[in-house]
């Protein structure tokens, strides 16, 4: 039985390349033919060098034979290249590059990163037939190509990443810069603020594949500054000066100490919304959880008795 492997990359600079490279030394021969398409042929075939190659097909017991490669290089005449090569990656249709993800990660500060987090995509080693200067590329997700699938929850996150959600807008009476009272009700809830509260849609793409997240906040968690929490599940009611002392309906507290008790003299109010995110595209379908924090200082005194 023999086994031939379709390589299909023009030019005799490629091929030299290809009878120097050790990722493909141990699979057999290259043969290229006057035209410069190269392949390479495993040790125990006959194959002639000035025969033309038998672009991706492979021999098989059976006689059957794979489906020809959905890869091609377009900068020459859309020849189909494999989709695949060890030690170098994948191939992309959209760069004409083979493309691996750097192992280890380049660091942060390093310009392979163009600028971005060292949690903010991959940097890929590339190798370009058609352009032997690139080294390197920085890219979002695994770059797209007829070899490499995108991953709709990568898109998904880079949909949230566009919106800016931010911390409960906080409303609070008594509000900051006043003095409530112990023992008097507090009023929260949460304004309804640009990316603040929701809903916040936005989306992401690669190649065919777009997803739509949308987000809103589902609760908001207040942390009183004297170690109580209260959950609320909506808004809350903004406190209107005719609702006098009567207690909040839906996301209110009662403080049993005065300030003067916290370090600062004031209570820290801690607001932290639970953002709820929906999204979908690419035949698939998910949830995501994002959390953001808001504070404001507010003052409570005790009341004063006079004789």
């Amino acid at each position: 039985m023999r086994r031939v492997w379709t390589v299909a990359v023009v030019g005799a600079t490629v091929c030299s390349w290809l009878m120097q490279s050790p990722a493909l030394a141990g699979e057999g021969k290259v043969v290229c033919n006057s035209r410069g398409q190269c392949r390479v042929v495993a040790s125990d075939t006959q194959e002639s060098a000035g025969q033309p190659g038998r672009h991706g097909k492979l021999a098989s017991s059976g006689g059957g034979s794979a489906k020809k490669p959905k890869c091609r290089d377009g900068l020459q005449s859309n020849v189909e290249v494999p989709c695949t090569l060890d030690g170098l990656g994948s191939w992309s249709n959209a760069h004409n590059c083979y493309f691996k993800a750097a192992d280890p990660q380049p660091a942060a500060s390093d310009p392979a990163r163009e600028g971005h987090a060292a949690d903010d995509g991959a940097v890929y080693n590339a190798y370009c037939p058609n352009n032997p200067n690139m080294q390197s590329m920085w890219f979002a997700q695994p770059p797209n190509g007829a070899a490499a699938a995108v991953d709709p929850k990568v898109l998904a996150l880079q949909a949230v990443k566009k919106m800016t959600l931010l911390g409960p807008d906080i409303g609070i009476a008594p509000k900051p810069g006043g003095k409530g009272v112990v023992g008097m009700p507090v009023w929260m809830w949460a304004n309804d603020a640009p990316n603040a509260w929701g809903p916040v849609v936005a989306s992401a793409s690669a190649g065919a594949v777009t997803v739509t997240a949308a987000a809103k906040v589902s609760k908001v968690a207040w942390s009183m500054g004297d170690g109580s929490k209260v959950v609320c599940n909506g808004r809350g009611t903004a406190y209107k000066a005719a609702f006098g002392k009567r207690v909040s309906p839906d996301c209110g507290y009662r403080y049993d100490q005065p300030s003067t008790e916290a370090p600062s003299g004031k209570y820290h109010v801690t607001a932290t919304a639970t953002w709820a995110i929906d999204w979908q595209g690419g035949g698939q379908s998910g949830q995501l959880t994002e959390v953001r924090a808001n504070t404001v200082d507010i003052t409570v005194a005790e009341v004063q008795v006079l004789n």
